[in-house]
C-alpha cells in the first residue's frame, strides 16, 4: 500500500468521524473501508498514526480489551479536513521531492565573473568541467532510478498484503531511502569540492 493511500484512508476516517454525531466502534471504520483485503490491527495503526500527528484530531476510548475501540470527531478535525488533510500534506512533501530532483537534473548557474574566468582558462579546464557534468548526471539518475523502482515496487504489489509484512516492506524502503540519501549526500560532497577546487585554480 502506498503512502498516498494510506493518507487517503485517514482522511476518509476524519471524514468519516465528522458525519457521525456520536461514538463509533473502530470495527466501523474496518466495516466501511477495509474489508476484507486488510484487519482491524490496520485500522488501529491507521489511527495511531493519526493521533501520533495530532491526538486532538480525534477523540478516542478504550474498552472491550482494546487501546482503540471508540472514536469520535473534534472540532479540529473539520478545520484539518478544511486545510486539505494527510493527502494535501502528502502532495505538498512530494513537491518538495520533485524541486530537489529538478536541483540535482540541472546544472549550477554561473555568476558573471565565474563565467568570464571559465572563459579565459577554458582550455585548461574542459575536460574537468565534462567530467563534473557527467558526475551530476550520474547522481541524479541513479538517484531517480532508485526511487523509480522504490515507488514501482509498492504500487505493483498484491492488493491484499499481510500486516507484518507490510511493515517489514515499509521499514525496508525507509532504510533503502536513507542509505540512498546518505550516499548521494557524499556524491554531491565530492562534486561542490571538486567545483571549489576548479573555481580556485581559474582564480
Amino acid at each position: 500500500m502506498g503512502e498516498f493511500f494510506k493518507a487517503e484512508l485517514k482522511d476518509r476516517f476524519l471524514q468519516y468521524a465528522l458525519e457521525r454525531r456520536d461514538y463509533f466502534e473502530t470495527q466501523t471504520l474496518y466495516d466501511e473501508f477495509l474489508r476484507p483485503n486488510y484487519n482491524l490491527r490496520f485500522v488501529e495503526k491507521l489511527i495511531r498514526e493519526i493521533r501520533e500527528y495530532d491526538p486532538t484530531l480525534l477523540d478516542v476510548m478504550g474498552g472491550n480489551g482494546a487501546e482503540i475501540f471508540m472514536l469520535a470527531s473534534t472540532p479540529k478535525t473539520h478545520l484539518f479536513i478544511e486545510e486539505g488533510g494527510f493527502k494535501d500534506m502528502h502532495v505538498r512533501e512530494e513537491e518538495k521531492w520533485d524541486v530537489f530532483f529538478d536541483q540535482l537534473s540541472s546544472n549550477r548557474k554561473l555568476s558573471k565573473n565565474e563565467k568570464v574566468l571559465l572563459k579565459k582558462n577554458s582550455s585548461s579546464h574542459k575536460k574537468e568541467k565534462t567530467l563534473l557534468v557527467v558526475l551530476i548526471s550520474a547522481i541524479a539518475i541513479s538517484f531517480l532510478y532508485t526511487l523509480f523502482g522504490i515507488i514501482k515496487g509498492a504500487l505493483l504489489e498484491p492488493e491484499y498484503v499481510p500486516l507484518d509484512e507490510f511493515e517489514r516492506k515499509l521499514e525496508q524502503v525507509r532504510l533503502q531511502h536513507i542509505q540512498e540519501n546518505e550516499r548521494l549526500a557524499k556524491e554531491l560532497e565530492k562534486a561542490q569540492i571538486s567545483i571549489d577546487s576548479l573555481l580556485k585554480e581559474a582564480q
